[in-house]
């Protein structure tokens, strides 16, 4: 018996989190903030992005600052992130389960139409049984909640009790059990591992180590 795997794709799958940090420290110099250094980003991250950006300023920005942020970030990190590599043994652990006959899925905060070609270039969209990315614009106050509902109720032939979330951020494990669903949460993108334990999901440090404790999860009585 294996998993049906929903990945994340940001900070799981795609290894982007120092063009995430980069990206951010421009964007936070803009509005008076010194640069974080990459342990101090995954202490303080989170999704919704607009609660991240309130911790760091203390209140919540103002509109101004709001669009200064959304511009830096976005003139940096939206050209940096289609040069990111997979994380390492990613494609491997990917197109190994493939080749085996067992269903993985793909839902992600990134826009659909940036996604896909994005998996395309990696030789990897047939991986997935279903990709869901975002379709509408993005609700800086909301998180991956409601958009992995629909996602596991648009695979009608996986049994819910098989489906078990991999990705990186404690917004996962939150969507995850909004959905119903069990999750694993690695340590290798956006979050701090201390961060991730609070959700009380298994936290590794690795994508083989997520996905043999997937398997593991579902085969338990």
């Amino acid at each position: 018996m294996h998993a049906h795997i929903v990945w994340d794709w940001n900070g799981t799958l795609l290894d982007d989190v120092h063009v995430a940090l980069s990206s951010t420290n421009a964007a936070i110099v803009k509005v008076g903030l010194p640069p974080m250094t990459l342990e101090r980003y995954r202490e303080l991250y989170r999704v919704p992005v607009w609660d991240f950006y309130e911790e760091l300023l203390g209140r919540a920005p103002t509109d101004e600052e709001w669009a200064t942020i959304g511009k830096e970030f976005g003139r940096l990190y939206r050209p940096g992130v289609r040069a990111c590599e997979l994380a390492a043994g990613s494609a491997h652990l990917l197109t190994t389960r493939r080749n085996s006959g067992i269903t993985q899925s793909l839902c992600s905060l990134m826009p659909q139409v940036e996604l896909l070609p994005m998996l395309r270039a990696r030789g990897i969209e047939d991986c997935f049984q279903r990709v869901d990315g975002r379709t509408g614009s993005l609700d800086v106050k909301a998180g991956k909640a409601e958009q992995m509902a629909r996602h596991l109720s648009a695979l009608e032939d996986i049994d819910p009790a098989l489906v078990v979330v991999i990705g990186d951020a404690v917004d996962d494990a939150v969507a995850a059990a909004h959905a119903g669903a069990r999750s694993v949460l690695y340590t290798g993108g956006a979050h701090s591992r201390a961060s991730l334990e609070k959700t009380g999901a298994p936290v590794v440090g690795s994508l083989t180590e997520a996905v043999a404790l997937a398997d593991a999860l579902v085969r338990r009585p």
